[in-house]
């Protein structure tokens, strides 16, 4: 039997960890070009008012998404470069529900982290396009799962991540 999902919540579905192959790298740095470009064009419509709507009752604004997105792809980025340089980190989590909760969430201008959440990106595709297959086996420990994720699992949740968001922003307008 098959979960059913809130599409609300999960418009593109849930990550989906697949096995790792040329296709799913291809696919998977697709959509981490794709998701800056397509944040920048939505907002670029929405009224300054309706920043502070968000895709369901009680859900981060759109304003939180934009900076939790430049937040959380900060993260990866730094989770990456210590699992290429270091034998299997062990990763600082964050509570990204209290950093949604901060001021600068709720004042500071998009525009700042836009251009963060784009400069990552650029990186972050930039790098799966020079990683050998080892690389993608390189493995870093999560504390919070008490788990080991490859680069390959994280490769896919953050390409994922990044439109899942976009698409949860598109939600609110249709």
């Amino acid at each position: 039997m098959t979960e059913e999902l809130d599409p609300i919540i999960y418009p593109i579905g849930k990550a989906q960890n697949q096995e790792f192959s040329k296709e799913v790298l291809y696919r998977s740095i697709m959509m981490v070009e794709a998701a800056p470009v397509s944040l920048r064009k939505r907002l670029e419509t929405i009224a300054p008012q309706d920043l502070e709507l968000s895709y369901r009752k009680g859900a981060w604004t759109v304003r939180q998404i934009v900076h939790h997105l430049a937040d959380s792809h900060m993260n990866m980025w730094i989770r990456f470069k210590h699992t290429l340089t270091l034998e299997n980190p062990t990763i600082q989590p964050y509570n990204q529900n209290s950093w949604a909760e901060m001021e600068d969430y709720k004042t500071a201008p998009l525009e700042s982290s836009l251009m963060i959440f784009e400069g990552i990106q650029q990186r972050f595709s930039a790098l799966l396009k020079t990683m050998s297959e080892s690389d993608f086996k390189r493995t870093y420990t999560h504390p919070e799962y008490n788990k080991q994720f490859t680069l390959a699992e994280a490769t896919q949740l953050y390409a994922w991540h990044g439109m899942h968001h976009v698409a949860q922003i598109e939600g609110i307008f249709k």
